[in-house]
């Protein structure tokens, strides 16, 4: 290791690199981790949900993550431009993204009671090309890369989820509302992130998501010791690293990658969930099925890297 550095402090020493290469190349690893540790979550939510219920099991992992937000809290001041401490902007942009986000997890999980985790994941990212559709509503004028991955996106789709019969599986449609959500959600965050403390948005959201899930559980499901105990991993997973971790390292690298970039890597998320479900869960994909996630694939990098006009 020391080797490297030196070798490395060596090659910037003699101009070969620069200081900003070396931030970067750290920012996509750390991105790329990210999207590694976001997509075997969804691998997680299944597991979790074979002993506890949908709602508990977010209200619980929701609510670890509220929990491991409280240091990033502490430690991202923000810049001069965003609001210090709890400000009324930041404690009501945190409570509508949070029942946003309520709703977009609330169907996410229990789309994945009847889908495999893959699927699940490559449905959820269809908000990537839904954000700049709903743009139009606002006069926003959509370029060619939009247009070609919303096309794309729904070739996919048919050829993922739509049956001999033309319906949506039952497990995807759920899935499908879930994204609309997760839309809404991208389109809140964009309106308040620029303003406030990021890190304090997150953590009341995921608080607020955590109490809202808590009470649907109370009332709809049975919560027993046994199941507890044996979701603690999944719960743990979801809490600690999805919520948690994965956040704080987002925000970490995204100071330092492009935002092309950032796209990319944080859209791979679909695929590790999909390879995740099959190492983990025994999840296999039709060739069908795996010739829609390619076109859905590829019309989400269209959306975010063709450029607009």
């Amino acid at each position: 290791m020391r080797k490297i550095m030196a070798m490395g402090e060596g090659l910037i020493a003699k101009g070969y690199i620069q200081p900003a290469d070396i931030r970067g190349c750290k920012a996509n690893l750390l991105l790329l981790l990210t999207a590694v540790i976001w997509g075997s979550a969804f691998v997680a939510q299944r597991m979790g949900m074979s002993h506890v219920g949908p709602f508990t099991y977010n209200g619980i992992r929701f609510a670890l993550g509220a929990v491991i937000l409280l240091p990033v809290v502490r430690w991202w001041d923000g810049s001069a431009d965003t609001d210090k401490g709890f400000s009324g902007t930041v404690v009501f942009g945190g409570l509508l993204a949070g029942a946003v986000m309520f709703a977009g997890a609330s169907f996410q999980q229990i789309g994945l009671l009847h889908t495999t985790a893959g699927k699940a994941a490559f449905i959820t990212g269809l908000y990537v090309i839904m954000v700049p559709l709903a743009g139009l509503f606002r006069g926003d004028k959509l370029g060619p890369g939009g247009w070609a991955g919303a096309v794309l996106a729904l070739i996919g789709l048919y050829l993922l989820s739509v049956t001999e019969d033309f319906t949506l599986a039952p497990g995807d449609l759920w899935e499908l509302i879930g994204a609309f959500f997760w839309t809404a959600h991208v389109l809140i965050l964009s309106r308040f992130s620029p303003r406030v403390n990021p890190a304090r948005l997150a953590c009341i959201q995921a608080a607020l998501c955590s109490f809202l899930s808590l009470i649907i559980a109370v009332f709809t499901e049975t919560v027993t010791y046994d199941g507890l105990h044996g979701a603690m991993i999944p719960i743990l997973y979801g809490g600690f690293l999805s919520v948690g971790v994965a956040y704080t390292l987002q925000v970490a690298a995204q100071r330092d990658a492009s935002p092309v970039h950032a796209a990319i890597i944080l859209s791979l998320e679909a695929l590790f969930a999909a390879l995740a479900g099959w190492l983990i869960l025994d999840e296999i994909l039709t060739y069908r099925a795996l010739t829609g996630c390619v076109f859905m694939m590829v019309g989400m990098l269209a959306a975010q890297l063709w450029p607009k006009s």
